[in-house]
C-alpha cells in the first residue's frame, strides 16, 4: 500500500496559487503585483504528480521517485503535502537498490533527499540504518545524532544511536577515565620526561585527548595528537577546546602511518605518548606505529646511558616497553565457546558434523580467516578458571629499540616448556602484560586486576580435548610472524614421550584414559596415524559454537515440536474421521502431505534438521554459508533424514528481505522458529513486526516458536556497571572537563553482561516486568508498571533483565542459565536512587 490522496483540490489550490519563479524580478512598484501564473509549468508539475501516483500503483518506485524530485525541485511549495508520500518513495526505491548492491544510487538518492528535505529526521534516521549496515559506523552516527537534534524523542533514532555509541564509543574507554591510578601513572611518567626536555610531544591515537593534554599541561612546549576515528577526533577537538588548548594542540584526524614532516608536523618530536594496545599489547598496530614513528616523526633515540646532551636532541616512548606474561587454563566457559563439546544435540548425532571450531586460532602460521586471539576478563567468566601452569613469561619488548620493533616479526619462534602443576583439560593460554612507562611507573593487565584491559585468549581446539596432568610439560610456541602476538599450544612431553597435539586433534585422541599405559599407547599410535584424509572443516562464530553445546535449549526445541506435530496429526486424523462417509479430496491430501516448517534463526541453526527428523516433516533452513549447508546435508545422512526433507530457504527465495513468506501458492506454515534474542541480551529488532507476518502464514493450528517471551529483572546496587557506562564523580580527570564529552555516548542499556559473575548487591528478588506474546497480539500491552519489593538497603544502580523463553505453555528455556548461550543485559541509571 501506499498513501493516497496524492493528486486533489487541494493540489490544484496549490498550483493556482504557485509563484513563476522563473520570472525575472522587476524594479519599482511592479514587483509587488502577483505574479502571474505559467501554464506550462503547472502542467508539468500536475502531470508529475498524477505520474508518481500511477508509478506507486504499479510499484515503479525508482520513476516514481525521480517524478518526485522533479515536482518538488519545481515547486518547493509542495514539500509539507508531500513528504509522506516521498518518504514511502524513497525507502522502497532504496528496498530496491539495496537488493541490486547500487549502493553508490542508493546514496545519491539519500542525498538528493536530503537537499530538499536537510531536517527530516525520518529520512536522516533512515540514511544513518544504510550507513551503519555498509559499516560507516562514523557517518551512521552523524544522522542519528543530527535525526535526535531534530526530534529528540523519536525513538527510532535514540535506539539506532545507542547501538552506534557502543561501537564508536567502546565502553573501555569509561572505564579507563574512571580508573585513577592508571590515569596518574600515564600523568607523572608524561610529567616526568617533560621536565626532563621533552618538550615537543606527539600523542598517537588521542582519544579523548587527556595524554596530549598532560603533555601541555606539563609544560610542553609544542603537542601533537592524531586520531583515525571521526567520532573521537570531533570528540577530542571538543575536549580540547573546552579546556582552553585548543590553541596549543594541534590535533589530526588521520593514522600517524600516514603524517609527514613538515607537511602535518613542522619537525620531529622529542616524545611520542601513545596506549595503542589491546588485550594482546599488538593488536592495535603499535609496533608498525612506532616503526614508522622512529623513522619519522621522533628524533632519534638516545644512544647509550652515558651519551651527553639535553633530552629535546633525542627521541623516547611512552611506555617505554612491556613484558608478556601466560599461563595454560581450564576453563568450561572457553571451552564451549569455541569447539563441540557434545556429542548429540536434540537427538541428532554430531559424529558426521566434521571439526567445528571457532574462527579464533592460536596457531604460529598466520591466516586472514582467523583471529590470533579472541579476549575475556578471567575474573568475570562464569564457573572460573583453573591454572594449569605457573604464569611465564612469554615475550619482553622495547619500544624505545628500532632494531628491536624491526626484528620482532622475524624472530625465531621461541619454544618454552611448562611444568603442568594440576591436573586439568587443556582449554587455553591466557595472556596478560605489564606496561612499563619508564623506570618507576607501569601497569598491569593481569587477572587478578581491576583494569580497563581483559587478558587474551588462545583457546586450544581439539574435537576431544586433552588432560594435562601433574609431571607433565606443556610446550608452547611464541611468535611475532605478522607483529601480531602468537601462542600456540604444539605438544605435551609425557613420561620421556612428545605428544603432537596437533596430530591428536586430527585423530581425535580422547580425553583422559583412566589406564595411563593403554592412554600412552594410543597417543603414541596417533603419532603414526595417515593424516592425508583431511578431516571436513567448518568455522563457526563463537556464539554458534555455544548455541550447539545448550543441550537444553535444543532438547526443550525438540520436545515442544514433537508436541505441536502429533497435536497436526490427531486434528488431520480427525478430520479424516469426520469426513469418512463424504471423504474428500483436500482433506486426503493435507494428511498425505507433510508438515512444514521454517526455520528463520540468524546464523547457524540445527532447529530446522531437528524438525525434519521428527518423521512427515518437510523443513526449510535459513543457513546461507555454503559450508553450514554442507554440514547439515552430512548430518541429515548420518541420522536418516532424507535429502527430500531439508531444504535452504534462501536458495529458493530472491533476498533475505523475503524470507518470511508461504511455502508455496496453495501450502501455509505449520510451525515458524524466530529468533528472538540476541547473544548480547536484547531482544531483536523488529522482533513484533516479524511475528505479525508469521502469524498470517500459519495453518490453522500451527504456531510460532517461541509463542511468547517473559522478561524477568531485579534491582541491584553495582558500582562496577556505573564505572563501564560513564565517566562518574563531579571531579574533573586529571584536572581535565572529560565527562560531559565523552557521556554524550553513554547508553541505558549495559549488553553483553554475565550477570551470576557481576559484583553487586541484589536489593531485590527477581521480578516478571513485561510479556511479549507472539501469537496472539491481543494480548500484548505498550506499557506497565511494575512495582518492586526491596529486599535489602542500597544504592539502585542497575535493572539487570534476562527472558524465559516459551516455546509452548509449559516448557520454556531460560536465558540465565551458566548453560546457556546467550548473555544478559542491564537498564544502568545514571541518576542512582536511594533504596
Amino acid at each position: 500500500m501506499f498513501p493516497s490522496g496524492l493528486f486533489s483540490a487541494r493540489t490544484l489550490v496549490l498550483l493556482n496559487g504557485m509563484p513563476n519563479t522563473s520570472t525575472r524580478q522587476k524594479h519599482g512598484r511592479r514587483t509587488r503585483r502577483r505574479r502571474r501564473a505559467d501554464p506550462a509549468r503547472n502542467e508539468l508539475v500536475s502531470s508529475s504528480l498524477e505520474s508518481a501516483q500511477q508509478c506507486l500503483f504499479n510499484q515503479d518506485y525508482g520513476t516514481a521517485f525521480a517524478h518526485y524530485l522533479l515536482v518538488l525541485n519545481l515547486a518547493p511549495v509542495f514539500k509539507d503535502f508531500a513528504r509522506e508520500s516521498f518518504r514511502f518513495t524513497l525507502f522502497k526505491w532504496a528496498e530496491e537498490l539495496d537488493s541490486l548492491g547500487r549502493i553508490q544510487y542508493l546514496f545519491d538518492c539519500y542525498e538528493q533527499a536530503l537537499e530538499l528535505f536537510p531536517d527530516d529526521e525520518v529520512i536522516l534516521n533512515s540514511m544513518g540504518e544504510h550507513l551503519f549496515r555498509m559499516g560507516f559506523r562514523d557517518e551512521a552516527a552523524g544522522y542519528f545524532h543530527k535525526a535526535l537534534k531534530m526530534r529528540p524523542d523519536y525513538p527510532e533514532a535514540r535506539e539506532n544511536f545507542y547501538r552506534v555509541a557502543n561501537w564508536l564509543v567502546e565502553r573501555w574507554h569509561f572505564f579507563m577515565l574512571n580508573d585513577h591510578g592508571r590515569n596518574q601513572k600515564y600523568q607523572q611518567a608524561i610529567q616526568k620526561a617533560v621536565q626532563k626536555g621533552c618538550n615537543t610531544v606527539l600523542d598517537i591515537g588521542t582519544g579523548t585527548g587527556i595524554l596530549g593534554m598532560c603533555a601541555k599541561k606539563a609544560g610542553a612546549a609544542e603537542v601533537y595528537a592524531c586520531e583515525l576515528s571521526k567520532t573521537m577526533y570531533e570528540l577530542a577537538c571538543e575536549v580540547v577546546s573546552a579546556n582552553g588548548m585548543d590553541g596549543s594542540i594541534k590535533i589530526l584526524h588521520m593514522k600517524s602511518l600516514e603524517m609527514e614532516v613538515p607537511k602535518d608536523i613542522p619537525h620531529r618530536v622529542s616524545l611520542v605518548v601513545t596506549e595503542t594496545v589491546d588485550a594482546g599489547l599488538f593488536g592495535e598496530g603499535i609496533i608498525e606505529s612506532l616503526i614508522h614513528a622512529w623513522h619519522h616523526l621522533l628524533l632519534p633515540p638516545k644512544r647509550g646511558e652515558n651519551e651527553f646532551g639535553e633530552q629535546s636532541a633525542t627521541g623516547r616512548v611512552i611506555p617505554a616497553g612491556a613484558t608478556v606474561f601466560g599461563m595454560a587454563v581450564e576453563c568450561s566457559e572457553i571451552r564451549r565457546h569455541h569447539r563441540l563439546c557434545v556429542t548429540k544435540v536434540g537427538g541428532l548425532s554430531m559424529a558426521a558434523a566434521g571439526e567445528l571450531h571457532s574462527p579464533v586460532s592460536c596457531s604460529s602460521e598466520p591466516d586472514d580467516s582467523m583471529e590470533p586471539y579472541t579476549t575475556e576478563r578471567l575474573s568475570r567468566l562464569p564457573g572460573g578458571y583453573k591454572p594449569l601452569t605457573e604464569p611465564f613469561t612469554a615475550l619482553n619488548i622495547d619500544f624505545n629499540n628500532v632494531q628491536e620493533l624491526e626484528g620482532l616479526s622475524s624472530r625465531e619462534v621461541q619454544e618454552i616448556r611448562l611444568p603442568v602443576i594440576q591436573q586439568g583439560e587443556l582449554d587455553a593460554l591466557a595472556v596478560w602484560f605489564q606496561l612499563h612507562l619508564d623506570e618507576e611507573n607501569s601497569l598491569s593487565t593481569g587477572p587478578q586486576e581491576d583494569t580497563c584491559w581483559e587478558q587474551a585468549i588462545y583457546p586450544f581446539h581439539s574435537a576431544k580435548g586433552f588432560v594435562l596432568k601433574p609431571r607433565d610439560e606443556l610446550i608452547v610456541e611464541v611468535s611475532c610472524r605478522d607483529a601480531y602476538l602468537r601462542l600456540c599450544s604444539v605438544a605435551v612431553l609425557r613420561d620421556g614421550h612428545k605428544i603432537s597435539l596437533d596430530k591428536l586433534m586430527d585423530s581425535q585422541y580422547p580425553v583422559s584414559n583412566p589406564n595411563p599405559e593403554a592412554e600412552l599407547c594410543s597417543a603414541l599410535a596417533c603419532l603414526q596415524t595417515d593424516q592425508s584424509q583431511a578431516r571436513d572443516f567448518c568455522m563457526l562464530e563463537c556464539s554458534e559454537i555455544a548455541l550447539l553445546n545448550n543441550q537444553d535449549y535444543h532438547q526443550s526445541f525438540c520436545t515442544a515440536l514433537a508436541k505441536l506435530i502429533s497435536q497436526l496429526k490427531v486434528k488431520c486424523q480427525n478430520q479424516e474421521r469426520g469426513s469418512a462417509f463424504q471423504p474428500g479430496p483436500a482433506v486426503a491430501t493435507r494428511c498425505a502431505s507433510p508438515f512444514y516448517v521454517l526455520d528463520v534463526s540468524e546464523g547457524f541453526s540445527l532447529l530446522s534438521l531437528i524438525a525434519a527428523s521428527q518423521g512427515h516433516v518437510k523443513a526449510f533452513s535459513s543457513v546461507e554459508k555454503k559450508k553450514q549447508q554442507e554440514v547439515l546435508k552430512r548430518l541429515a545422512r548420518s541420522n536418516s533424514v532424507s535429502e527430500q526433507h531439508l531444504e535452504f530457504w534462501l536458495n529458493n527465495t530472491e533476498d533475505e528481505q523475503g524470507m518470511l513468506q508461504r511455502p508455496s501458492r496453495e501450502k501455509l506454515w505449520s510451525a515458524i522458529i524466530l529468533d528472538c534474542v540476541e547473544t548480547c541480551g536484547l531482544i531483536r529488532q523488529k522482533l513484533m513486526e516479524k511475528a505479525s507476518l508469521a502469524r498470517c502464514l500459519l495453518e490453522e493450528g500451527g504456531r510460532i516458536f517461541p509463542g511468547k517471551i517473559v522478561v524477568y529483572g531485579m534491582l541491584v546496587e553495582s558500582e562496577t556497571l556505573l564505572l563501564e557506562s560513564a565517566v562518574q564523580g563531579q571531579e574533573p580527570t586529571l584536572g581535565f572537563n572529560i565527562a560531559p564529552f565523552i557521556n554524550q555516548f553513554t547508553v541505558p542499556v549495559h549488553v553483553f553482561l554475565d550477570f551470576s559473575t557481576l559484583e553487586c548487591r541484589h536489593l531485590s528478588e527477581s521480578v516478571e516486568l513485561f510479556v511479549l506474546n507472539l501469537m496472539d497480539a491481543n494480548a500484548n500491552y505498550i506499557n506497565r508498571e511494575v512495582k518492586v519489593q526491596a529486599t535489602s538497603t542500597g544504592r539502585i544502580t542497575a535493572i539487570p533483565f534476562w527472558y524465559h523463553i516459551y516455546l509452548d505453555e509449559e516448557i520454556s528455556v531460560s536465558t540465565l542459565g551458566q548453560a546457556a548461550h546467550w548473555k544478559q543485559a542491564a537498564v544502568v541509571l545514571q541518576q542512582p536512587l536511594e533504596g
